[in-house]
């Protein structure tokens, strides 16, 4: 009930939500998701990362070789398009390294890079190297809706998710250990048995239940307060 009720509430995948069909592994549909996670891995709104998406969704600027032939100038003005202001130059600059840095190395193919990792750990640290471009954040974005399609993306639960989690009584927080975390949160979700619905969509809707409430203390204003003790005033129904 309280695992079906946060996704009808909060939303499940971000790609699903922006029409990237990752299922298949498709290496177009994985970079779509790749520039995406990389909109939403700086400081600013959900609303504008996914804005500025469709800009580069609308102008087919979805390949690193059209990253590459749209130029510093022309990403800047996507950026400024989607609302992306407060960082278009630095945000045009390391979208120009990155795809350079993957056609140059991984023949403009991410998949190159999942192949070529040693295991979960590895994959993200050969992510992070990428142009020097990506940090933690978009590379736990990134593979957190690659879960069971590249066989190494296994990211451990981001602060987001395991604060959600704690709120909601799925994980105690006293717990430190991440890998138990992210067992935890598998085992709430088999619980659940969803159809239709995936671990990813789970995931997704505890990290926007941690960024938009229970990080900024909106405890009365959270659509799951019924199952948040820290939420005043509202009955439990735990």
């Amino acid at each position: 009930m309280m695992v079906e009720e946060l996704i009808k509430r909060l939303g499940g995948s971000f790609a699903k939500a922006l029409g990237i069909e990752l299922a298949q592994g498709q290496e177009c549909e994985v970079f779509k998701w790749f520039l995406a996670s990389f909109l939403y891995g700086a400081r600013i709104s959900e609303v504008i990362a996914t804005n500025t998406y469709r800009e580069f969704e609308n102008r087919g600027v979805l390949t690193p070789e059209k990253i590459q032939d749209t130029g510093w100038h022309g990403l800047v003005d996507i950026l400024d398009a989607g609302g992306y202001v407060r960082y278009d130059f630095s945000t045009a600059t390391k979208l120009l390294v990155i795809s350079e840095d993957l056609v140059t190395h991984y023949d403009g193919r991410l998949t190159n890079v999942h192949a070529a990792a040693d295991g979960p750990r590895d994959l993200e640290k050969q992510l992070q190297k990428i142009g020097k471009g990506i940090g933690p954040v978009t590379s736990n974005i990134f593979l957190r809706e690659l879960r069971r399609i590249w066989l190494k993306a296994e990211p451990l639960p981001s602060d987001p998710v395991v604060l959600a989690a704690s709120k909601l009584g799925v994980l105690d927080k006293r717990l430190r250990s991440p890998e138990r975390m992210l067992e935890l949160l598998k085992e709430q979700w088999e619980k659940a048995a969803l159809p239709g619905a995936t671990f990813v969509d789970f995931e997704a809707a505890l990290l926007r239940l941690g960024l938009r409430y229970c990080r900024k203390g909106k405890h009365d204003a959270c659509p799951m307060a019924p199952w948040c003790p820290e939420a005043e005033g509202k009955e439990k129904s735990r």
